[in-house]
């Protein structure tokens, strides 16, 4: 479905080239040159769906257009110009409230004609679309979410209820509101929201306001001090209080912004601390008993040791795995591997329908066994065969029977679903029951075959982590971050005395994680009883030492707990929904959903047509206190209509793909559709049309990642140069293709480039500036550790928006700030990230005159010196 959307969207921009804007606003037909990578929305979007082309046309400036045979099958998708935009942000915790709201107009349908429209959301990290609200022509529109199975609210709608017709309509979206949730990585949280549009949803016409404004407040609920690292957008602070941050950004601009919104922070302590946040159920909660929200963070993580570590990787070689998600696990793999200290042990078992063991037993991680596996793993890992999950389990707990004075983890990376995935379950929890060998399970999921409740329960079970990469190009990056977060473990067994005394309690995780010094721990739930002002948090440091903490237990009255928490409970609910079979908690899992308005398997999102004048109905979880005091009552007024949007889940995994061996990317499932709803309630699906669609579960549930640039196209602006070095590591994981596309999609063109293989002098005088720092000569080893290319880059704003582009220094830290830079695509560390780029115009003068000396001034081509 990603293809089809981007050939949709590319046909739809041809299209729009047959719109005449009058003689004085002719669009820059460069605007509309893109790759197919940039189609993908990467800030919330609407676009004109054209069956027919004939109805392309300006509504305010009729025009002949030429005669287009036969129509569009699928539909085109052409991008509307969008007329403001207003972004403002609630950072609460762990988790962020994104609502967007903009106006588009319909500027490419001949006025006597009529279209449907569809919107496209993306998120950020963990999305959860909450709601949609959108006015066009009289009508407005509202999502809301129902049980899957119930019909009730639904009615017949009319053929021309949701229609552009008659004029050139302007459609306003008052709300697109989400939830994601914040990175964590060395003490400092981060926030990275989809906000870049591409040039051709710039309206025509020198004379139009375009409008931006975001506001962003931030509470991390205790009396911390908190501080501002970046930003990429010029944020003016309105207010700073004890924990508390609040920045705005408003401005009149030449073009929409072209650059995501992200945002980092840190709370100034040196060592663990956390807390726990009580609040009480809210009116319309279906749940009485109280809410909790425990943290502990790792502080300064300089001053604690790690565990040492007995580390097995399960890696799937079935043949769903052949080609990027293979090597990518493999590469994956490796990275892992590389960040073992001397004193882990490490085994790898790659499992199809057999399994395949790097070793015996378990090896210690020195260079010669890290290099040993590598070359294992590149002779063995080769994708064929079917899924066997259960049998490298009972493998891997053979291995690790006689662990002793080090923390046992398991790392599991799939892509399939079998039908043995609750015995595994069953299996693990025994181990994790009897407390000996209790092995810490982490698991990545590839794509939307796999169960990803079943790997988050198996995550859950063995007090791990669950990641998701539903794209090949993330696994490499999604499982360095995973292992990072899971491993590096500062506090082990780790109890809480006052969950003991509690009258009920209802937690999740169920088994309390170990502390990481890569990510916080948080543990929230119901219960009954009575918390004392403050609890004891006692565990295990790596010294093997015992370790207490004081935590402090407060009132949460500003922070929406049950928001917060909703994403969370919904999805651990499910997997334990899954694993039981519970019909009862199916429906839990279901309320809650209505009542957050958090998307869940056992829900479905319907939008709500409201005629001018007629109030928009209350939302659903409204209604359901509504109906706690009176008998639910069928509305009699045929104004309010109903179009079913389909379930927004992912579903429990695909036997049937895994058995037949079909590989993630082969077939992207769609979100249930309307007409297969709409037959259990027996209505005629040709009357049900969709006038909000998202454009596929990848965009829904914010996975869609893309790494280009939209570059501007002023052809009066002066050009810059600047030098570009893809470097021995990037050449040698063979990322130069990947690099040099990401060059030319963000409008650089390459004036020149040389292959060239740099000696000790060359290296030592080009980082002359470097020479008195302590890292001088691992850099120059580095530099002349194999070839490198060297490019000089033409642009307008070329020195800044190359790093802009290739992103921070440190790769390690790119990855989670910058997740769509060249650097986290390809970089591995602070040495070894890949490329290098000019910092200023000076810079870019004095080394690309070190590697090339212009042939004439002015000529635009170079030729160079032998080094």
């Amino acid at each position: 479905m990603a293809a089809e959307f981007t050939s949709c969207v590319e046909y739809g921009l041809g299209l729009s080239k047959r719109v005449f804007y009058g003689k004085e606003s002719v669009p820059n037909p460069s605007e509309m040159k893109r790759s197919s990578k940039s189609y993908f929305p990467e800030a919330p979007m609407v676009y004109a769906v054209v069956s027919d082309p004939e109805i392309v046309d300006n509504p305010d400036i009729p025009s002949y257009q030429p005669y287009v045979h036969g129509l569009c099958q699928p539909p085109a998708l052409i991008p509307l110009h969008m007329r403001g935009i207003g972004m403002e942000i609630e950072v609460y915790l762990d988790t962020a409230f994104v609502t967007v709201s903009g106006t588009w107009r319909v500027h490419c349908v001949s006025a006597a004609k009529r279209c449907e429209c569809r919107l496209a959301v993306p998120m950020g990290e963990q999305g959860s679309l909450l709601g949609v609200e959108a006015e066009v022509a009289g009508r407005s529109y509202r999502t809301q979410l129902i049980a899957a199975e119930d019909p009730r609210n639904v009615e017949k709608v009319g053929q021309d209820g949701y229609f552009l017709k008659r004029q050139a309509y302007t459609l306003k979206v008052p709300q697109i509101r989400w939830s994601q949730k914040l990175l964590y990585h060395d003490g400092q949280f981060s926030l990275s929201v989809p906000f870049r549009f591409p040039a051709y949803v710039n309206p025509v016409g020198r004379k139009i306001s375009k409008r931006e404004k975001i506001m962003l407040n931030v509470n991390v609920g205790t009396n911390i001090d908190v501080s501002c690292k970046s930003t990429s957008h010029p944020l003016k602070e309105v207010r700073r209080q004890s924990g508390r941050l609040s920045f705005s950004y408003e401005a009149e601009v030449q073009s929409w912004s072209n650059a995501a919104f992200s945002f980092s922070y840190t709370v100034h302590t040196n060592d663990l601390y956390g807390g726990v946040f009580l609040q009480s159920p809210t009116l319309r909660d279906f749940d009485d008993r109280e809410m909790f929200y425990f943290y502990l963070m790792p502080g300064n993580t300089q001053i604690r040791r790690v565990f040492k570590r007995q580390v097995i990787f399960i890696v799937d070689m079935s043949g769903s795995m052949l080609g990027d998600p293979l090597e990518n696990a493999k590469n994956a793999l490796l990275a892992s591997l590389s960040n073992l200290n001397r004193e882990d042990t490490f085994n790898i078992i790659a499992f199809n329908g057999g399994v395949h063991l790097f070793s015996s037993s378990m090896e210690l991680a020195t260079n010669e066994a890290v290099l040993k596996a590598k070359n294992w793993v590149d002779a063995n890992l080769i994708a064929n065969g079917g899924t066997n999950i259960l049998l490298p389990f009972r493998e891997a707990m053979i291995l690790l029977a006689k662990t002793v004075d080090s923390l046992p983890f398991i790392f599991l990376i799939t892509d399939g679903a079998v039908e043995n995935e609750r015995e595994i379950c069953t299996f693990m929890e025994g181990y994790a029951s009897a407390g000996s060998v209790c092995p810490r399970i982490s698991t990545l999921g590839i794509g939307l075959y796999c169960n990803h409740y079943f790997l988050q329960m198996l995550a859950q079970i063995g007090k791990g982590y669950y990641d998701a990469a539903y794209d090949s190009e993330s696994i490499d990056y999604k499982m360095q971050r995973l292992f990072t977060s899971a491993s590096s473990v500062i506090l082990a067994n780790i109890t809480v005395d006052a969950l003991d005394s509690l009258d009920s309690l209802e937690r999740y995780p169920s088994h309390i994680p170990d502390l990481s010094s890569g990510s916080p721990l948080i543990m929230s739930g119901r219960y009954e009883g009575s918390f004392p002002d403050s609890i004891k948090v006692r565990g295990t440091l790596a010294d093997m030492s015992n370790f207490v903490i004081d935590l402090k237990v407060q009132r949460s009255k500003d922070i929406p707990l049950d928001q917060v928490l909703a994403r969370r409970h919904i999805d651990m609910l499910t997997a334990h929904a899954w694993l039981l079979g519970s019909k009862e908690l199916e429906e839990k899992v279901s309320k809650l959903s209505k009542q957050t308005g958090v998307p869940s398997e056992y829900t479905c999102m319907i939008l709500l047509l409201t005629n001018e004048g007629k109030k928009a109905p209350e939302s659903v979880m409204i209604q359901e206190v509504y109906n706690k005091i009176t008998q639910w009552k069928k509305p009699e007024s045929n104004s309010q209509k109903v179009i079913i949007l389909g379930n927004l889940g992912f579903g429990f995994g695909n036997l049937t793909a895994t058995v037949q061996n079909k590989a993630p990317g082969s077939e992207e499932e769609k979100p249930a559709d309307a007409t297969e709803i709409e037959s259990t309630a027996g209505f005629n699906h040709k009357m049900l049309p969709r006038v909000v669609s998202f454009v596929s579960n990848f965009l829904l549930i914010g996975f869609v990642v893309s790494l280009s640039l939209p570059c501007r196209s002023d052809a009066t602006a002066e050009k810059e140069m600047t030098l570009a070095i893809i470097k021995p590591d990037g050449l040698y994981d063979n990322y130069a293709d990947k690099i040099k596309n990401a060059i030319s999609d963000s409008g650089f063109r390459i004036l020149n480039e040389r292959l060239v293989q740099l000696d000790e002098d060359a290296a030592m005088s080009f980082y002359a500036e470097h020479s008195s720092r302590s890292f001088f000569s691992d850099l120059v080893k580095y530099m002349t550790s194999g070839p490198v290319l060297i490019m000089v880059l033409e642009k307008e704003n070329a020195v800044a928006d190359w790093r802009t582009l290739i992103g921070p220094t440190d790769a390690s830290k790119a990855k989670i700030t910058h997740p769509n830079s060249i650097r986290a695509m390809c970089g591995k560390d602070l040495q070894r990230n890949c490329v290098h780029g000019s910092d200023s115009l000076l810079s870019a003068q004095r080394e690309i005159s070190f590697f090339f000396k212009e042939k004439s001034p002015g000529s635009g081509s170079m030729e160079h010196d032998e080094l």
